[in-house]
């Protein structure tokens, strides 16, 4: 098997008494799209920034394109792209100006600066507007403008750091169409979102709760935590009512409120949807339908963080 581009053994890091990353270990593979899920305040971000050789570790240890973070952070660095959360861009210069500049920071000289300048351009769909200033930019635009110049020195790894917050749906559906493209010539991908769609796209997810790393695997294989605990989504004029029922009702293990429906965890498959529906009729509560559903990624984030916070996941 071909080695992990990015590895990190037990890596840890404290702030005084506060440990904002607790005992983290996983591997990604060349050309992969790795997924880092979690809320804010989880820990991805300061996990990337050890991993760019930004912030040194408290304890583990770390290595990107087979650089050990902490002793060669300098050289971690020529090997990267990096795109942080706030765009990573000037916003008082021009489109033109935001590449020349990350382009003289990687050294791009020449044809290949020029070669490398139309790839930022054409990705930004900003042809044309190389004399904007990027504070003038739609949200959109500075996303993938800010992407193109993370790519410029064409790094075989590239860190996203909630790359899409705050940007428009159809924005971020365009983005992940670049990430896919990106990806394809085998550049490796590591993202950090509480974007639950976005997670889906990934090849492996990492789900990261307070701190620690709570889930890893495919978005696939996350979800057979679900296989002999069915779910059902009830359909009702008063979704409370009968989350609160359901809860108090032996065969349901934990519900969640999906918008106005529910979803209510089975503990087993020997109830039927037939005979949940029958007995909240039978409790005097309205029910429009109840259906086993295919487990989302929501469903699977809500059960890891439940089983991370009641002690019963390691």
């Amino acid at each position: 098997m071909e080695p992990a581009v990015i590895s990190a053994d037990r890596l840890s890091r404290t702030f005084g008494a506060f440990r904002a990353v607790d005992d983290v270990t996983f591997d990604v593979r060349r050309g992969e799209v790795f997924g880092f899920l979690g809320s804010n305040g989880a820990g991805k971000s300061t996990t990337i920034r050890m991993l760019c050789g930004l912030l040194r570790p408290t304890a583990g240890r770390a290595s990107v394109a087979g650089i050990d973070v902490a002793s060669r952070p300098d050289e971690v660095k020529h090997r990267i792209g990096y795109m942080s959360q706030r765009f990573s861009l000037y916003e008082l210069l021009t489109v033109d100006e935001n590449i020349n500049f990350y382009a003289g920071l990687y050294g791009l000289r020449g044809e290949a600066l020029q070669r490398r300048r139309r790839f930022a351009l054409d990705i930004g769909g900003l042809v044309g507007h190389e004399k904007d200033l990027t504070r003038d930019l739609a949200g959109g635009w500075r996303q993938r403008l800010a992407l193109g110049c993370a790519l410029l020195h064409e790094p075989p790894i590239v860190f996203l750091d909630e790359p899409t917050g705050g940007v428009d749906p159809v924005s971020r559906r365009e983005f992940w169409r670049l990430i896919d493209d990106v990806s394809r010539t085998g550049t490796t991908v590591l993202v950090t979102t509480h974007y639950l769609d976005e997670a889906e796209r990934c090849d492996r997810v990492a789900i990261m709760h307070a701190g620690r790393l709570a889930a890893l695997g495919t978005p696939g294989e996350l979800k057979t935590a679900f296989l002999d605990r069915p779910i059902l989504e009830v359909r009702s004029t008063s979704p409370v009512a009968v989350m609160t029922w359901l809860d108090a009702w032996p065969p349901v293990e934990k519900t969640s409120l999906f918008g106005t429906t529910v979803h209510a965890v089975l503990r087993g498959r020997d109830v039927t949807p037939a005979q949940v529906e029958s007995a909240l009729e039978n409790a005097g509560l309205p029910v429009s339908s109840a259906a086993t559903v295919v487990p989302s990624l929501e469903d699977v984030f809500l059960d890891v963080v439940d089983r991370v916070e009641s002690g019963s996941a390691a």
